[in-house]
C-alpha cells in the first residue's frame, strides 16, 4: 500500500522555524495555521500565518482555537509545552535532533507524514551532496583552523553538536568537540574563559541567539588579545536563524557561510 497523504495532518502548528521552512519547501505550507515568533524563514510566513508561541512558552488557547491535528516541537525544552497540549487534546510530536544525522531522519519523517516522501528524499539527496562537495573541498585545506563557535557570551556556551559536524565539513576543527556532544545548554558553558584562550582558535565565530554577535566586544576581553583570531581580526557572525535552526537553514545557508569564512582564512594564510 502507498501512503499518499491522504490521512496525514492537515491543520499544522510549528512550535520552531525548522518544520516551517521545511514544510514551504515540500509546497506544503497550506498545511500550516500557526508558526512560532521567532519564525524568519522563509520571510513570508511571518505575513501568512499568525504566530502563536514563543521557544519557551506558547499560547496554548489560541492554539487550540486553530484546531490543529499536528503539533511540531522540538526538544525537551518544549516538554511543558508539549504537555499541556497532550493534556488539552492535541496531537503532538516532538523531535530532538541534535546531529546531522538526526537532521536528515526529522526531514524525512515530516516528509512521510505529509505524504511528500518522494519530494523530500529527492530534497534530502541535493542536501547530501552538497555537504559532499564542501567536505571535499575542505580535505583538501593545507591546514585546518581551529575554530571557536559562541552560541551565547554570557556565559561562554560553544557549540551545538550538528554546528560543530557543520564545522567539520567545512575544514574547520571545533575547539570544544567534547562539549559538543552535549545536548544542553548548561552543559557546554565554559567557566573559566581561559580554556578558550588555551585553545588560541584562528578563527571566532559568534550566533548570539536573540542578539547581535559584538567582535569588539570579544576581543576586548582580558587575555584574549594574544588569540590568533583577535590578532588576525578572524571575528565573525553567522545569524543564529541560519545555524542553530536544526533543519534546511542549517544544512544549506548556515553550512555555506561556515565555508566562506574558512575558505578565506586559507587564502590568508597562504604565501
Amino acid at each position: 500500500m502507498r501512503f499518499d497523504g491522504s490521512h496525514s495532518p492537515r491543520r499544522i502548528v510549528c512550535l520552531t522555524e525548522e518544520t516551517t521552512e521545511w514544510l514551504y519547501l515540500l509546497g506544503e505550507e497550506d498545511r500550516i495555521v500557526g508558526i512560532s515568533g521567532y519564525t524568519v524563514r522563509p520571510p513570508r510566513a511571518r505575513q501568512d500565518k499568525p504566530r502563536v508561541s514563543a521557544f519557551l512558552s506558547a499560547k496554548i488557547d489560541r492554539i487550540i482555537d486553530l484546531r490543529p491535528d499536528c503539533v511540531f516541537g522540538f526538544s525537551d525544552l518544549q516538554a511543558d509545552i508539549a504537555a499541556e497540549l497532550i493534556r488539552r487534546g492535541i496531537q503532538v510530536t516532538v523531535f530532538n535532533q541534535r546531529s546531522i544525522e538526526e537532521i536528515f531522519s526529522m526531514l524525512f519523517q515530516v516528509a512521510a507524514m505529509v505524504g511528500q516522501a518522494e519530494r523530500g528524499s529527492a530534497l534530502l539527496d541535493s542536501f547530501r551532496e552538497r555537504l559532499a562537495r564542501i567536505e571535499a573541498v575542505g580535505r583538501g585545506l593545507a591546514r585546518r583552523p581551529r575554530i571557536y563557535f559562541e552560541e551565547w557570551d554570557t556565559p561562554h556556551i560553544s557549540a551545538i553538536r550538528w554546528v560543530s559536524e557543520l564545522i567539520a565539513l567545512a575544514g574547520g576543527d571545533d575547539c570544544f568537540p567534547e562539549l559538543a556532544v552535549q545536548s544542553l545548554g548548561k552543559n557546554r558553558i565554559i567557566d573559566d574563559p581561559a580554556r578558550i584562550v588555551a585553545r588560541n582558535p584562528d578563527i571566532i565565530i559568534g550566533s548570539w541567539c536573540g542578539k547581535k554577535f559584538r567582535p569588539e566586544q570579544v576581543a576586548a576581553r582580558a587575555g584574549w588579545q594574544e588569540i590568533c583570531a583577535v590578532r588576525e581580526g578572524q571575528l565573525f557572525e553567522i545569524k543564529s536563524s541560519a545555524i542553530l535552526q536544526p533543519g534546511p537553514a542549517a544544512l544549506t545557508d548556515g553550512l555555506d557561510q561556515l565555508h566562506r569564512i574558512v575558505l578565506n582564512w586559507d587564502q590568508r594564510e597562504r604565501p
